[in-house]
């Protein structure tokens, strides 16, 4: 199994051909996601798979009008559901700011399935870019998502129409310690 060679090469995508992207496509990109792990096993992630235009349009639109996303000729958005960490009562709106560990969570586990998604479109020669610049206040009317669910993502999802560069990285020993913090 070569599963670093999708890691390495992964890129962020924002510019696509006009190549359709095909149902089973799209179905192989959701059941990676799908076999993610998630605490507890909640597997808090709900995805919306849209391909019209206009729908495409209003997301483009409340995601600070980024319209290179309209190239691409679908959207995969990530969903996660408060509901899986919070059983009793009435589930809270939750937004960027809000305070519950439980949508810390939540989001955790949901972008551990995104990133699932993405390595798979990777392997399968197709093109993604996450997408996080959206307010879920804006983002949840269009998409008819009630307000106990936090948008984690939308990923653009097309065929690559550039090839970009590695970005630089940090030095690869940098980002460990051994045992405890600060020490190498």
């Amino acid at each position: 199994m070569k599963l670093l060679e999708p890691i390495v090469t992964r890129r962020s995508i924002r510019k696509f051909k006009d190549d359709p992207v095909s149902d089973a496509q799209v179905e192989l990109l959701l059941q990676a996601a799908h076999l993610a792990p998630s605490g507890s096993n909640t597997q808090p992630w709900t995805y919306i798979v849209v391909r019209s235009e206009e729908t495409r349009r209003k997301v483009m639109e409340v995601s600070h009008e980024q319209k290179w996303m309209m190239q691409a000729p679908v959207f995969l958005v990530c969903v996660a559901d408060l509901g899986v960490r919070i059983k009793e009562g009435d589930l809270p709106a939750i937004n960027e700011e809000s305070a519950l560990p439980e949508v810390k969570l939540i989001i955790r586990d949901a972008a551990i399935s995104v990133d699932h998604l993405v390595l798979q479109a990777e392997s399968m020669g197709l093109g993604t870019c996450w997408v996080a610049w959206f307010r879920n206040e804006e983002i949840r009317p269009v998409l008819g998502i009630p307000d106990s669910h936090y948008v984690v993502a939308v990923v653009p999802v097309g065929v690559p129409d550039q090839t970009p560069m590695p970005r630089p990285r940090k030095e690869f020993g940098s980002m460990i310690y051994r045992e405890k913090w600060g020490q190498s």
